[in-house]
């Protein structure tokens, strides 16, 4: 050991074995895992050993030379493998050539050769991370490298339209740098990989995630014994069967799954069912056509050979039955390299016997050898690229019915598919790679919509009539001092709030999405701008009416002043010129777009692979809260300060606008409805059914409500008196339609002062009578006394003469007889004569000054 360390090796002298027989033996260390996670050695040892034994007898290959094996079984464990390298190398004979199995024991074994200039040929290895010869300067393997598999991967998902696969892997370097490079090439094609996991030892907690992540198409990169470990749990998660494909490797044993292990806890039962329909991609290991090659057998015959030598024994039991072929291939290539060595060697004075594992010469015209290697196998063409790696096909297979078919083979290197056409499904077709959302976009109810479109446009028919009403009995009195341009303006503005009710119900079923847009400025514009209109005009009058008719101490010296009418179309110019305004400033600020509102996927009732996204398109903006929280707040004040306003004026009267209390009534309804509407329609938003009905028939409602109560009581009072008849044909008697409240007002003036005479000749036909009993009284009262100066002058009353003439006047208001007698009865006129001035009355008898309190 001390001598043969590899800092003194050169001076260790060569200490190859010769046989009696005159051949030279050239030992191969061998670390064949015969037991562990991948078996391989069980097929691979005999198949090498057979090799050996057809090349040893070849008179044309390495006459001078025998091949001889030595092994060890690594278990496909770089721990175990690690002893068994230095027992390899630190115990006589030399080895030549080493050849591990497995990847993870090969990356060991091929790391550490480079230090005794030893080549290692593999025949099981697939990492991809084998493939650096900066890493590994003198490694080969008849095994193609792992990420052969990929490219055939990337070409099935894209034949099965699939962009979306996931992923689970065993931790250790070939899975890992294999799925590296599936990462990149998937990545190239478009592919998504959504989910990728992996273990150590347990797979449980991943399949979970497998499963929680709605992982479809899945590709598992593990080692046999631990992919049952993956499909007992798979089982038991569910996830397999017609809406999931997994993608595993293709070297497994053919009954991998049917092998009992005391690993598991899953019956055979379960592990058949739980694989049926997977696909593996492996390594074209045996030629399919017959053609003998270099070792002058086809392939029927040495798996015929093969069989021999393992006794019988089933070959889907035996550990690396599929790569037997790859180790047979390997030994041959070796042999092929090793005579291919002699003449160099002998040109320059050395020979194969003379190699130690400091000898660079050697081993670099072995190198040289196995990379230039080309040659007809029982595995198909050998040959191998820089990277040491074989080159070759890959076979497409499916597990169908509980045993694997062939599907197809793809060609890496001429990107060509060979596809059979009998991949079988569980669902009838290839699964989708994901759960399949059909969106579905919630449209109005089209019968709802119908419905209120009808009302609306009753509402423009019923706007229209009142309109027409207004403008044609636009000379009436009555309707005059209704302000009848405001009323015009509320029609309008009615009718402009019916009609927003057509675009509030227009969605994608009416028009396309370029055009919703539009839709939306209609809303918005319609509705404003009538609501300005209807309600502003309302507004102004109660407004009007409150400014000029609530307050005391100027009430009577504002009734009398006219009320100018471009104070009222100001007021609901301002009111129109904000909302404008605000209009304006929000669509160039901040314009209306379509957002899409997504609700929570829904399953349908039948069993089918997909799920229902349901959509919603709304109008919005960008900072629509804000928007809305200004406009609902300005309207909702002016509400506000409508209905206080209607209640404060409820008791004025006045002809200047003689329907303001039926405005006041409009107010409180709409009003109303508007404070409910608007809250509740921003809490149902989401429900377009809902949502649409509460606008629109609010808005309805509103219209009809305030154009009934405007317009209506004027039609029954023209139709049932007839004022507009009267009026009209007034006006035709003066010419004149401008003088017509003149001449009413002069009429009724003269209809009250006949009535006023009439009352005034009553009274005075009273008065006469009650002259003629005081005459009557006065007389007899005169008979019965006795005639005395004295009692005479003491209870006379004063003088006719020297009466008050004030007392006489009759009140404010009435005629002065003396100035008027024409109007009073003869009677009240010459009743002085019955009195004279110097006649005397008693003090329980009527005095002359109180006669002109009968007038009252």
């Amino acid at each position: 050991t001390a001598c043969c360390s590899a800092p003194t090796w050169p001076t260790c002298e060569p200490r190859l074995a010769v046989r009696d027989e005159g051949k030279k033996k050239l030992y191969i260390g061998a670390l064949f895992p015969m037991s562990g996670g991948w078996p391989g050695g069980q097929a691979c040892m005999p198949s090498a050993q057979m090799a050996l034994d057809l090349v040893n007898n070849r008179s044309d290959i390495l006459p001078d030379y025998e091949l001889e094996l030595i092994h060890y079984d690594s278990m496909c464990d770089p721990g175990e493998a690690t002893k068994l390298l230095y027992d390899l190398l630190y115990t006589e004979p030399i080895k030549i050539v080493l050849m591990p199995g497995c990847s993870g024991v090969s990356t060991l074994v091929a790391e550490a050769a480079r230090m005794w200039n030893l080549i290692v040929l593999s025949y099981g290895s697939s990492s991809p991370a084998l493939s650096n010869r900066q890493r590994f300067p003198t490694f080969f393997r008849t095994h193609p490298s792992a990420t052969l598999h990929n490219p055939t991967r990337v070409r099935l998902f894209k034949k099965w339209n699939w962009s979306r696969i996931a992923t689970i892997q065993q931790t250790t370097e070939v899975f890992t740098s294999t799925l590296d490079d599936l990462e990149q090439r998937v990545k190239e094609a478009g592919i998504e990989i959504s989910v990728r996991q992996s273990f150590l030892t347990d797979p449980a907690v991943a399949v979970k995630n497998l499963k929680r992540q709605d992982a479809r198409i899945i590709v598992g990169l593990f080692y046999e014994t631990e992919a049952r470990k993956v499909f007992c749990e798979v089982f038991k998660e569910k996830l397999y069967g017609k809406k999931h494909v997994w993608f595993l490797i293709g070297w497994y044993a053919d009954n991998w799954f049917k092998i009992k292990d005391p690993a598991i806890n899953c019956t055979v039962e379960n592990m058949t069912e739980a694989v049926e329909g997977h696909v593996t991609t492996e390594i074209v290991m045996l030629n399919p056509e017959t053609v003998r090659g270099v070792s002058n057998m086809t392939s029927q015959e040495f798996l015929g050979a093969l069989m021999s030598r393992l006794g019988g024994k089933n070959p889907e039991e035996t550990g690396g039955f599929q790569e037997a072929p790859l180790a047979f291939d390997a030994v041959w290539a070796l042999a092929l390299a090793l005579n291919k060595t002699v003449a160099p060697l002998k040109a320059k004075g050395r020979r194969l016997e003379d190699f130690n594992y400091n000898n660079h010469d050697i081993t670099s015209e072995i190198y040289r050898a196995l990379n230039t290697s080309s040659f007809e196998g029982v595995s198909g063409h050998v040959v191998f690229d820089a990277q040491g790696s074989r080159m070759a096909m890959t076979l497409i297979e499916q597990l169908q019915g509980g045993s694997y078919k062939k599907i197809g083979y793809y060609d890496s290197s001429q990107m060509n598919l060979s596809w059979f056409n009998n991949d079988v499904w569980i669902g009838g077709k290839p699964p989708a790679d994901r759960t399949v959302v059909l969106e579905e976009y919630r449209l109005l109810s089209q019968k709802l919509f119908a419905s209120v479109s009808v009302f609306a446009g009753l509402g423009i028919l019923l706007g229209i009539v009142c309109l027409t009403f207004n403008i044609y009995n636009g000379n009436v009195r009555y309707i005059q001092n209704s302000q009848p341009y405001l009323n015009n303006m509320t029609a309008v503005g009615c009718m402009m709030a019916l009609a927003a009710v057509f675009p509030l119900g227009i969605d994608r079923h009416h028009v396309n999405r370029p055009q919703f847009p539009v839709v939306c400025q209609f809303r918005l514009w319609l509705l404003g701008l009538g609501f300005s209109l209807a309600y502003g005009s309302m507004f102004t009058k109660i407004w009007w009416v409150h400014t000029l008719f609530t307050k005391k101490d100027e009430k009577k010296e504002k009734k009398k002043q006219p009320l100018e009418p471009w104070k009222l179309y100001a007021t609901v110019g301002v009111l129109l010129a904000i909302d404008f305004l605000s209009l304006m400033i929000w669509q160039i600020v901040d314009p209306l777009h379509i957002t899409v509102e997504k609700f929570t996927r829904e399953a349908p009732k039948e069993d089918l692979d997909v799920l229902i996204q349901p959509l919603l398109e709304h109008c919005s903006s960008e900072k629509m809260n804000t928007w809305l929280g200004v406009v609902y707040g300005y309207k909702g004040l002016l509400l506000l300060l409508g209905i206080f306003l209607a209640y404060e004026t409820k008791s004025v009267s006045t002809e200047k606008i003689n329907d303001h209390r039926a405005v006041g009534m409009a107010i409180y309804n709409v009003a109303v409805l508007c404070l409910i509407t608007a809250p509740v329609t921003m809490i149902l938003s989401s429900q377009q059914d809902a949502s649409f009905a509460f606008a629109s028939l609010a808005i309805v409602f509103s219209a009809y409500i305030t154009l009934v109560v405007l317009f209506v009581p004027k039609m029954r009072r023209l139709i049932t008196r007839g004022e507009w008849q009267s009026e009209q044909q007034d006006t035709l008697k003066t010419g004149s339609s401008t003088n017509n409240n003149d001449e009413e007002k002069s009429r009724q003036l003269e209809r009250e002062n006949r009535e006023l005479q009439k009352i005034i000749q009553e009274k005075e036909e009273r008065v006469s009578a009650l002259r003629n009993q005081l005459a009557e009284r006065q007389a007899i009262r005169n008979r019965r006394q006795p005639t005395s100066g004295q009692n005479q002058n003491h209870n006379a009353p004063p003088p006719a003469s020297q009466t008050d003439p004030k007392s006489l006047l009759p009140p404010p208001g009435y005629p002065n007889p003396a100035a008027d007698n024409h109007s009073l009865p003869p009677s009240f006129s010459n009743s002085s004569s019955l009195y004279p001035a110097d006649s005397k009355m008693s003090r329980n008898h009527c005095h002359n000054s109180q006669i002109p309190l009968l007038y009252k």
